[in-house]
């Protein structure tokens, strides 16, 4: 939940309060108390404070104030509400340094580092991209979110090139492209595994993970609905034994899509903590093996994914533009690891 639950008087009338979260439990919900139920939705939220804010009045659930112990029944509308605005609605500047790829009067690329998050949200509501953009430049225009130049996001922990639309006429021409597939975007992986085709396609529908709210997953067969369709092309880079260097390209932009499609076909990211690729997944079971796996997760401590290549046509001008940058100094000091280490295994066998 927010970091600073306010549990005083909110006063039952419903108008004044503003809402933070808004869920809708599946056709196939449990009954379920609803501080458990918020549990498995709400990022960084602990049952305290899920307590302390249905006691204070303000866990709806159907429209009626609930207390933690009411069940969440099948298709109940479950909403928080507090008497003050969500703190990704209040945008502070923030004078955070800006890696500027391009620039010129109508949009921007900038190379985003690992572990900056793009947009304010649930426990991330300083420090974050759009912070150092609002200190950077006037009048960004919104997005369909209400969100100041963002034409589309990467995840906290995956660097990479995003642009950013400075006027509105930039935005609804950059927006449709994103939307109609014609944006080119291409990313870089680490793998668990060697993936035995030298390229292939992914093709799966993408959506909520019934039971870990916080994954996505790909939903397939009679339940393909639950999904939205996903595409993603991959072509191997480079074998290094127990993982693979991989480029990914997205037909789609669905949430998560790499990290999800890859852990679908049995190739986990490497170091992505969020879908179990934090664990040594492949290999051998030798002390000095999961020692030298140990050290390169400490070398690059996040999902090693990077968004290497942006193309796009420009708004105004029509020019096909192509931006492309080098993968980070982790990611590549850890394919140096593995490099390294793939070649003397060989030469030990």
């Amino acid at each position: 939940m927010e970091e600073h639950v306010d549990t005083g008087d909110f006063g039952a009338n419903e108008d004044d309060l503003y809402e933070h979260y808004r869920f809708v439990a599946g056709a196939g919900q449990v009954p379920l108390r609803v501080d458990k139920f918020l549990m498995n939705f709400v990022e960084n939220a602990t049952r305290n404070k899920i307590q302390q804010a249905a006691k204070a009045g303000s866990v709806f659930v159907n429209d009626v104030p609930v207390k933690s112990n009411h069940k969440v029944k099948p298709n109940d509308i479950v909403r928080v509400l507090f008497a003050h605005p969500p703190y990704e609605n209040l945008l502070t500047p923030e004078n955070i340094p800006l890696d500027i790829v391009y620039e010129d009067d109508v949009l921007l690329v900038v190379n985003k580092p690992a572990g900056m998050v793009v947009h304010p949200g649930h426990g991330n509501y300083s420090g974050t991209l759009i912070n150092a953009l609002i200190y950077h430049f006037d009048n960004l225009p919104n997005n369909s979110s209400d969100r100041p130049g963002l034409v589309h996001r990467i995840d906290k922990d995956t660097s990479g090139l995003l642009v950013i639309a400075k006027t509105e006429e930039a935005m609804t021409h950059l927006a449709k492209q994103f939307f109609d597939k014609t944006s080119e975007r291409e990313y870089v992986a680490i793998v668990w595994g060697n993936i035995e085709e030298d390229e292939g396609t992914v093709e799966g529908n993408i959506g909520r993970h019934p039971k870990n709210r916080l994954q996505n997953t790909v939903f397939e067969g009679e339940e393909a609905e639950k999904g939205k369709p996903a595409i993603t092309h991959f072509k191997v880079l480079e074998r290094l034994g127990y993982v693979t260097l991989v480029s990914c390209r997205l037909e789609t932009g669905r949430t998560h899509q790499i990290r999800v499609h890859m852990k679908h076909i049995g190739h986990t990211l490497f170091n992505d903590e969020r879908y179990g690729g934090e664990k040594i997944l492949k290999g051998t079971t030798f002390t000095k093996y999961k020692q030298f796996v140990e050290n390169c997760f400490k070398i690059l401590p996040r999902q090693a994914l990077h968004a290497r290549t942006l193309g796009f046509v420009h708004p105004t001008t029509g020019e096909k533009m192509h931006f492309e940058t080098s993968i980070p100094e982790d990611m590549e000091q850890c394919v140096e690891r593995w490099r390294n280490y793939a070649k003397n295994q060989l030469s030990s066998e």
